[in-house]
């Protein structure tokens, strides 16, 4: 080989050197890829590769820019990683099948727009011809028992499903109710399906406290009772009342033959067993619907824009505008009422238990929550839950009850002129009597379901009225 051939293969040689030696040289450009077989291979097969060179003792200046690289390299390694296992997760199982969703249809054009871009098409199957007159007999019959069939049909399905009908009805206003909650939550950043489940899960967890310590209660005091009965009847028997009225009117052998008329009638043992089998299944019925009525509050709540959309597109798009006002300030303002409500009947609710805890009433922590419950019924509420935890109360002696009942219906006066004008105040303002008159029509029609909502429902009729009906009169 001849020496000016010689000297550039020398030259390539010892650069290649310095810049395996010294990575710093290399851009970013130029580093390895971990992901390349053919690198991998190369530095497999390369001598340099399994066998480094030693290090040059080099001081913190060439230390520095080979330590900067090493990380590079690694973070390189692991973002390629990353993103192959993100991409994997990006496609669909093998033969899963895309989930079906109801889409709304597209708008339709206007007539003039219609007939401006189809001006240039030629009918394919001619003109269609005129529509049958609605003052037709034929046509006129026809539609008056269509209609007439249907309102018999829609009759006899809520007829034959009201209980149905309430739990919907029940489901929608908890949902309604848990829409601002929701609202608030995603301007706070938070998406709509995590602020879904914190507050379906709060509404979960007062339910499953309420029947957790309702429950218990009802099985110690049924127990009680029942181990106490017998006590109870013995004492009686052995007191001198007892023994004057037995010595003058016969009662032990009249009691004794009563009780084996009831024992050897089948009928009365059977209305004691259906007794205790229809108690068994009212409670099994509530918890049902109890489970129904959250798992659709749930769906509501998730689909309530999509359903809110589709009863928008419904009315006519002349009027879907205000449609949609009206139909947005009357949800807002039953949300608002929800919420305002359930703070008053928390507050009520926490005010009861301090007061039955320093008085020393029993079952403190369930009649608390039946005095929540009770407190969210609008004017007469709170006055039922006052007296139902008096007579409780009476069970101690009369001065606890008068205690309680001189805290407890002070506190309700402070409630009626402080607390619920500031808290209510953005939900609805209906006038006295007309809240008076909407609670007992709910209550009458619809029981404790209907007094909840007959304020709310007053409201967005009062509403109606005010913007449709008084407007026309107006322009009249």
């Amino acid at each position: 080989m001849r020496p000016e051939a010689a000297a550039p293969l020398t030259e390539k040689a010892s650069k290649a050197v310095t810049e395996h030696r010294d990575p710093s040289t290399r851009g970013p450009e130029n580093l390895p890829d971990a992901t390349s077989p053919d690198n991998s291979d190369e530095a497999r097969q390369s001598p340099a590769a399994q066998h480094p060179p030693a290090a040059p003792k080099a001081g913190a200046s060439g230390e520095a820019p080979q330590h900067h690289a090493a990380q590079q390299l690694r973070r390189n390694v692991r973002a390629a990683a990353l993103g192959s296992v993100l991409k994997r997760l990006r496609q669909p199982l093998p033969g899963a099948q895309p989930r079906l969703r109801f889409e709304m249809p597209p708008e339709q054009l206007d007539r003039f727009e219609a007939e401006t871009q189809d001006a240039d098409e030629a009918e394919p199957f001619g003109a269609p011809g005129p529509r049958i007159s609605a003052q037709h007999p034929l046509y006129l019959g026809f539609m008056l028992t269509v209609g007439v069939g249907l309102a018999l049909l829609v009759y006899w399905i809520g007829s034959n499903n009201t209980q149905l009908l309430l739990w919907i009805v029940a489901a929608l206003f908890i949902a309604l109710g848990l829409d601002p909650v929701v609202r608030w939550l995603e301007s706070r950043k938070i998406p709509r399906p995590a602020g879904i489940l914190v507050s379906v899960s709060v509404l979960v967890t007062a339910v499953v406290g309420f029947f957790a310590t309702l429950i218990p209660t009802i099985v110690e005091q049924v127990t009680e009772l029942v181990k106490q009965a017998p006590v109870w009847v013995r004492d009686f028997i052995d007191s001198e009342f007892f023994r004057s009225l037995d010595s003058q009117f016969g009662v032990r052998e009249r009691i004794n033959e009563e009780l084996d008329k009831f024992v050897k009638n089948p009928e009365a043992m059977g209305g004691i067993f259906g007794g205790v089998v229809g108690f068994g299944s009212t409670v099994a019925n509530g918890l049902f619907g109890t489970l129904i009525v959250l798992v659709l509050s749930l769906y509501f709540l998730a689909a309530l824009p999509a359903m809110k959309k589709w009863g928008y597109r419904l009315a006519p798009r002349s009027r879907r505008a205000r449609v949609e006002a009206l139909s947005e300030e009357i949800s807002r303002s039953v949300g608002n009422y929800v919420i305002g409500q359930a703070v008053v009947a928390l507050l009520n609710a926490t005010f009861a238990f301090i007061v039955m805890t320093i008085i020393g009433v029993p079952f403190a922590v369930l009649l608390a929550f039946v005095v929540a419950l009770l407190a969210f019924i609008p004017l007469v509420g709170g006055l039922i839950a006052g007296v139902v935890v008096i007579l409780i109360t009476l069970t101690l002696g009369w001065q606890p009850a008068v205690a309680y009942a001189i805290c407890y219906f002070a506190y309700l006066q402070f409630e009626a002129y402080f607390i619920s004008p500031r808290i209510m105040q953005k939900a609805v303002a209906v006038p006295g009597a007309v809240a008076v008159i909407s609670v007992i029509a709910g209550g009458s029609l619809l029981g404790v379901l209907g007094a909840l909502i007959a304020i709310p429902t007053a409201a967005a009729v009062l509403l109606l009225v005010k913007e449709i009906y008084i407007v026309r009169q107006d322009n009249h």
